[in-house]
């Protein structure tokens, strides 16, 4: 078992190295100059839309734009903006917080393409409900139907370990140190919840994280909020260290700039994971009759995540300056930064926070691995059976130690980026047509509202 694992970590190191990377943040410059810096010039637009409660509603889709984007920001906001963000730093230093930036900047305009692409090619299933992403649209759009069963296969393993089990036991550990709960008490607890949700099917995962992501950002970027007001002096030191370090290695592993740029680029897309192929799965789901309206809106998904969550985590630390300590990485160190400026009860907002991210994760990506299972089996029947055994793994990794299952969906959580990629290349014309017609929406929309406040209407 030791040297399966050593194998696993190898390849992993192989998958998740340099040229992914590389082709990763490529990926999103190619398609931001392509698009002329959409992620800027219609961030408004996108902002608008995002919480328009009419736009679209009577159009074909399954979910509104703001319950698409909950059940993406669901999958995506999870150990990866407390974990991942305090790992990024210890291992590449306060730097690492601004190529993490960098690359979410760039990773918007990925984001979007996929969404774009998601909702062109998007297919109704024999239930009538929507069903897209990278596997339908490397099918129908850029005709390899051969790199869509791969990104299925791959979607459809990644879903029990990154976006499961490896949640679960988080949410168990975290539990069992700050509240003294058994594991099997809280993976009965966690069991029962994403039973109650997932089998329900995407309606009513929409309902409830329309509900329960809100709340959950809102909880900690109000926490990380107080401290920076509390701490305003030390804000300039820390964005100065973050800027002066991104270019010296400071504090980096062996005092190297490439560790800064590859543990800030990695982290950053483990955690919005624009490139990854799946957040267009819940973007198709989405009721629009214009796939760059939902594009738009997906776009802002990073801008939350990454952009504002991760920052605050990131900030709060190198802050606290905890980040130098031997020893002391992860959730303890996010939980003792937190706990420097508000004291006792800054570790229970950091419990609470990776309890209600790790949860609702596996909320989000159960239904990107459903829809990856549905796209390989086309039986009702056999859906049924993927969702009960889902929601049994959530209970097997509270209770279980998953090195080898972490490691294993590390490596197909990187494989799914591979065939994503390509379609998004192969795509991009597509991308630039539809971002024409959403733009020349957006003018018309603006003339029309100018014309409504001259008449007085």
């Amino acid at each position: 078992m030791e040297r399966f694992e050593e194998l696993l970590g190898t390849i992993s190191g192989y998958v998740w190295g340099v040229p992914l990377l590389i082709l990763i943040v490529g990926t999103g410059i190619y398609l931001t100059v392509r698009l002329g810096v959409l992620q800027l010039r219609l961030l408004p637009y996108a902002l608008k839309l995002t919480f328009s409660k009419n736009v679209d509603k009577d159009s074909k889709g399954d979910i509104s734009h703001f319950q698409a984007l909950s059940t993406a920001m669901a999958a995506t906001v999870g150990t990866g903006n407390i974990v991942g963000v305090a790992t990024a730093v210890v291992l590449g230093g306060p730097g690492a917080i601004f190529w993490m930036w960098l690359s979410a900047f760039f990773g918007m305009a990925t984001k979007y393409g996929e969404a774009v692409l998601a909702v062109k090619y998007r297919i109704t299933d024999s239930k009538g409900q929507m069903a897209g992403g990278p596997m339908y649209y490397l099918e129908h759009g850029l005709k390899q139907k051969w790199l869509a069963v791969l990104f299925a296969i791959f979607g459809a393993i990644a879903a029990f370990g990154i976006g499961n089990m490896t949640q679960s036991n988080s949410v168990a550990s975290i539990v069992d140190e700050t509240f003294g709960l058994a594991p099997w008490a809280t993976g009965l607890l966690l069991t029962a919840f994403a039973g109650l949700v997932i089998l329900g099917g995407i309606k009513t995962i929409g309902k409830v994280t329309a509900f329960f992501v809100p709340f959950m950002v809102l909880f900690y970027v109000i926490a990380g909020l107080v401290i920076m007001v509390m701490n305003f002096d030390l804000i300039p030191a820390a964005i100065g260290t973050i800027f002066s370090a991104a270019f010296t290695g400071e504090a980096a592993a062996g005092g190297a700039i490439g560790a800064a740029i590859r543990y800030g680029v990695a982290r950053g897309v483990f955690s919005n994971e624009a490139g990854l192929g799946s957040a267009p799965i819940a973007a198709a789901a989405a009721k629009t009759d214009m796939p760059g309206r939902q594009a738009l809106v997906s776009m802002t998904q990073v801008l939350f995540d990454t952009l504002i969550v991760c920052s605050i985590t990131g900030i709060t630390i190198v802050m606290s300056g905890l980040y130098t300590q031997e020893g002391l990485e992860g959730a303890p160190l996010t939980s003792a930064a937190f706990g420097q400026y508000l004291g006792g009860v800054g570790p229970y907002i950091v419990a609470f926070g990776l309890i209600f991210f790790a949860s609702s994760t596996i909320i989000g990506w159960s239904y990107y691995g459903e829809k990856c299972f549905q796209y390989l089996f086309k039986s009702p029947n056999l859906l049924i059976v993927y969702r009960v055994l889902f929601v049994a793994a959530v209970f097997l990794g509270a209770t279980a130690s998953l090195t080898v299952v972490w490691t294993f969906s590390d490596v197909m959580n990187g494989l799914m980026a591979v065939p994503n990629l390509i379609g998004l290349l192969g795509l991009s014309g597509v991308i630039v047509y539809e971002t024409k017609r959403i733009v020349a929406k957006a003018k018309e929309e603006k003339i029309e509202k100018a014309e409504l406040a001259r008449s007085g209407n």
